[in-house]
Order: structure tokens, then C-alpha cells, then sequence
């Protein structure tokens, strides 16, 4: 007499133990699927194939159910998945600072701690064989050096950080180092630049003829 309760109680028991389970395997496939999408995102036409598949599946969860079983959780999953597809922002070209020092010809991409004009402050140095440019958080150029006008390039201890000034012609710039590597970063900044500066020409002295 016990036994149909019994099984009566077990059925919604198994039903809610392996949706849990269906979500607990969707969630961990949505975390190792996390990068992916991520860099499917870069491409624009890999992102509009994600958000095309999200839609349809996002449909489908709603309608399909409907006439299969009576409950609502898949629809509600589905019609968050379609919204979603709708709202997703479509995909915008990301420049890396691989790609833009590509695009410069720059040799090297060196911490360039925080320059005065920045709005942001903090700035990258592309290092080229025949100019320097300092670029912001964004990748724009605030100042561009010619290589073979450079006559300084010096890294010194100012009181609370680390100094690195560049001297051509009549110009100066000074970008400032702080924290535990501020001397780190100095130093290599300087050694960087230093590599690509062109030897100053030393005028020999003449040789007095001989018998004068």
C-alpha cells in the first residue's frame, strides 16, 4: 500500500536531482567555454555565427518544450538566451600592442611609466630603429622621438621615484617610475633605448705634418 506514495514522492525527487545536475554540467561547460567566446569576439564574423546559434537555440528551448513536457524552466532559459542574443554589442576591432607595433615597425615595447601628457598617465614606449613613439592606454600616439636626434637617454633616482629623460635636439621628456620596480623599469627602458641611439662621431685630432 506504501510502495505507489512512495514512488509518487521519488518521481519529482529524480526530476529536480537531474536538473540539477543538467545545470550544474552547463555551468561548468560555460566556464571552460568563457575564453573562446571571448576570442570569437575578435573576429567579427565568428561573433555574429555565436550570436546567430544563441538565437536559435534560445528559440527553439522555447518553443520545442512547450508541447514535450510541462515545465517552464527551459523556456525561461531559452528566452534568456534569445534576449541575450539580441543585446549582445556586435564585435569591435581590438588592436593588441603586437598589432601596433607592427603597424609602427617597432623592434621592442617597453614600459614607459607616466608621462606628464598622458590623460591617463601611464604609457608605452615602441622602440624602432629610427623613431620612439609613446603611446597611451589606448594606443595613441602622445609623442613620437627621432632616433638619430636622441643625444640623452639617462634613468636617475629622483626622491620618491624613478626618472627616465630623453634629450634631442631642443626637447626634453621625463617619464616617471614608481613602486617596488620603478628602478627595474627604468634601467631596461634606458638599456632599450640606448641600444638603438646612434654612436656620437668623434672628431680625431689632425696629425701635425711631419718636420712642422
Amino acid at each position: 500500500m506504501s510502495a505507489a506514495p512512495h514512488s509518487a514522492l521519488s518521481q519529482p525527487e529524480g526530476f529536480v536531482k537531474r536538473l540539477r545536475h543538467l545545470a550544474v554540467g552547463a555551468l561548468f561547460a560555460l566556464v571552460l567555454l568563457i575564453p573562446k567566446i571571448l576570442h570569437a569576439r575578435r573576429n567579427p564574423r565568428s561573433w555574429m555565427l555565436f550570436r546567430i546559434f544563441l538565437g536559435i537555440a534560445g528559440a527553439a528551448l522555447v518553443v520545442l518544450p512547450l508541447g514535450a513536457w510541462s515545465s517552464y524552466v527551459p523556456a525561461v532559459v531559452g528566452l534568456a538566451m534569445f534576449i541575450s542574443a539580441i543585446l549582445l554589442p556586435p564585435s569591435k576591432p581590438e588592436i593588441t600592442a603586437d598589432d601596433k607595433a607592427r603597424e609602427l615597425g617597432a623592434l621592442v615595447v617597453v614600459n614607459g611609466g607616466r608621462f606628464e601628457n598622458s590623460p591617463s598617465g601611464a604609457v608605452q614606449l615602441f622602440v624602432g630603429a629610427e623613431h620612439i613613439w609613446a603611446l597611451d592606454r589606448r594606443l595613441q600616439p602622445l609623442l613620437v622621438i627621432p632616433v638619430g636626434e636622441l643625444t640623452a637617454a639617462c634613468a636617475e633616482e629622483s626622491e620618491e621615484s624613478w626618472q627616465l629623460r630623453m634629450t634631442w635636439g631642443s626637447h626634453t621628456a621625463e617619464f616617471s617610475y614608481g613602486g617596488v620596480f620603478a628602478e627595474h623599469l627604468a634601467r631596461v627602458a634606458e638599456a632599450t633605448i640606448r641600444s638603438v641611439m646612434r654612436p656620437a662621431l668623434t672628431l680625431l685630432p689632425q696629425r701635425r705634418a711631419a718636420g712642422a
